[in-house]
């Protein structure tokens, strides 16, 4: 199979088809889910049966209808949190970079900082201090997150920024900014999309995790972690409740790491290609 000149590898095309079902099945969630997200329909626990294909949860709800819309909930704030985080380091790394001096230094040393405390723990506390709203859930994984993404962004931009054409614009008296969107982050590219799908598994699980603990996405909202922590006990009578949002956070997972491992093989290929 070939895709944009590259021959796609068995791992790609396993990788693209478990991102484009839980794409498909997330934003069609409405219409595919048999019942509403916070609708008893029957007996506790009940086994999987015609009417409910994956039974029910804790309160009688339909775990099937409840996966579809913690779906939803989930990838959209991962990636709500991922675009976020991107913003915020690509400009915050680059700068770094382009100008050195004291603006590295202060950047360097302030991200140092915040990653010098365990991001989880640091999650809490801004969580119960501030409440567990969406925009503060979304806020504080995306600072955290953000300073992994310097990390990566000021690396990469510090190979491009001694290159000829870089110093050639500043000759050419370009400012701060026209260096950074024009010179240097188009060559920074592969690398930052494929840390892009990492950041992406990484927000998807810290939501998971906060949810868990009963500071991520809050009753009656559907989310994986939430139905996880909402089931847990169920495994001690051997029901798959919990089992089923669980592995919904590993494939999807496992299938972003797969196109990101293509993707990777495909730039490192067109790389030596051009060497």
């Amino acid at each position: 199979m070939n895709l944009l000149g590259h021959r796609l590898s068995v791992s790609g095309v396993v990788g693209l088809a478990i991102v484009a079902i839980n794409i498909a099945a997330i934003a069609f969630a409405p219409w595919i889910a048999p019942y509403g997200q916070a609708e008893l329909v029957g007996d506790v626990w009940a086994a999987p049966n015609a009417q409910s294909w994956l039974g029910l949860d804790n309160l009688g709800r339909d775990i099937l209808s409840r996966l579809l819309f913690g779906g939803r909930t989930s990838v959209t704030l991962a990636l709500l949190i991922t675009l976020l985080s991107f913003v915020i380091g690509i400009s915050l790394g680059f700068a770094a970079a382009t100008t050195r001096h004291w603006i590295d230094i202060a950047l360097s040393r302030m991200v140092d900082t915040l990653m010098a405390v365990p991001s989880l723990i640091m999650a809490l506390v801004v969580l119960s201090v501030l409440g567990t709203s969406i925009p503060v859930l979304v806020g504080t994984i995306a600072v955290l997150e953000a300073t992994r993404v310097f990390r990566v962004s000021r690396s990469v931009a510090m190979n491009i920024v001694v290159l000829d054409y870089v110093e050639a614009a500043r000759l050419r008296g370009e400012g701060l900014w026209w260096v950074m969107r024009h010179e240097v982050l188009p060559n920074a590219l592969p690398p930052l999309i494929a840390e892009f799908g990492l950041r992406f598994c990484f927000s998807l699980l810290f939501v998971a995790s906060l949810s868990f603990l009963g500071l991520g996405v809050q009753p009656p909202d559907a989310d994986w972690g939430s139905m996880v922590h909402d089931n847990a006990t169920a495994i001690n009578l051997g029901k798959i409740a919990p089992l089923v949002p669980a592995a919904a956070i590993a494939v999807l997972t496992v299938g972003i790491n797969l196109v990101v491992d293509w993707f990777l093989s495909i730039h490192a290929r067109a790389h030596g290609e051009r060497a």
